[in-house]
């Protein structure tokens, strides 16, 4: 147990009304029970529309967020419980403001010297002229996760149909150039990389159903990748981690081309934590999990 933290009840929150509520309430019970293993005074709040009057009814010393998508992950949340004088983990107000927003934190990669995929924004259903990519693309929303709302096209038929979809969860919507790419997921803890882990999704990217399915993906701890490629793949890791002014445990998502190039698609500021979420790793010699 942390020093200091012996009399603190502290306060587990998850749910919320996300279109990742069902995840977040996964992970938020397995950090409750982690803090009870370890003698911590932990609470369990499902935080719904009424999160303040809970928080304030609970009368906590410290928010451990798990929260995904939505007011959980925008800095909404963050903000309230600095009004409230309340100390939570995970990055502050503006650092997860920018990490939801798909199209500000492209914005800020790129400033900080990062590859970002090629991407259009679309604003309404009208801003589809002269989009300038081959297909297929990626359609997704600007300011969802857990790979929500987001679908490949490989025909123009399709498009309309994939904006609908991802306007579902909120103008705007971004169009982005597909990358045939490995996908890589670095860990990062106190501005400190973890490692990384390579997903082999048996679909054809990591969408939900990859994600939350027993047996559509194996993990490779750390990925097989040359060791120069994957210090690079670190350094851009925690590059963007610092771009967005993160904080705590982050993980980024990156693509790597078999040219060795890498591209940078978000930051996530609270991961998940459910039995089939990632922790990175750092094993000298590559493991393959099959969850």
């Amino acid at each position: 147990m942390i020093n200091g933290l012996e009399d603190k009840k502290i306060g587990v929150i998850a749910g919320g009304v996300s279109a990742e509520r069902e995840v977040s309430l996964k992970s938020g019970e397995a950090v409750y029970r982690a803090l009870k293993a370890r003698g911590y005074n932990a609470l369990f709040i499902d935080a719904g529309h009424k999160v303040y009057e809970q928080i304030k009814d609970h009368d906590i010393d410290i928010a451990f967020l798990v929260l995904h998508g939505g007011w959980g992950e925008n800095g909404a949340i963050q903000g309230m419980l600095e009004i409230m004088g309340i100390p939570y983990t995970g990055s502050g107000v503006l650092a997860s403001a920018l990490s939801m927003d798909k199209v500000a934190s492209k914005m800020m990669f790129s400033q900080s010297g990062l590859k970002v995929p090629g991407y259009r924004v679309i604003y309404d259903e009208g801003g589809l002229d002269n989009l300038n990519f081959d297909l297929p693309v990626v359609v997704k929303p600007s300011r969802e996760g857990s790979s929500v709302g987001v679908s490949i096209v490989d025909s123009k038929e399709q498009l309309h149909e994939a904006i609908k979809e991802a306007s579902r969860y909120g103008w705007p919507v971004i169009v982005e150039e597909y990358i045939k790419a490995r996908e890589i997921q670095v860990g990062i803890l106190d501005d400190e990389v973890l490692g990384a882990v390579e997903v082999r999704p048996k679909r054809r990217f990591y969408d939900y159903i990859a994600k939350y399915t027993p047996g559509s993906t194996e993990y490779i701890l750390p990925p097989e990748l040359p060791e120069e490629l994957y210090e690079r793949c670190k350094f851009a890791g925690l590059t963007a981690h610092r771009a967005l002014g993160c904080r705590g445990a982050t993980r980024v998502d990156l693509l790597v081309t078999d040219e060795g190039q890498i591209y940078v698609l978000e930051v996530n500021t609270i991961p998940g934590m459910t039995d089939r979420d990632l922790t990175a790793s750092q094993n000298s010699n590559p493991c393959r999990i099959q969850l």
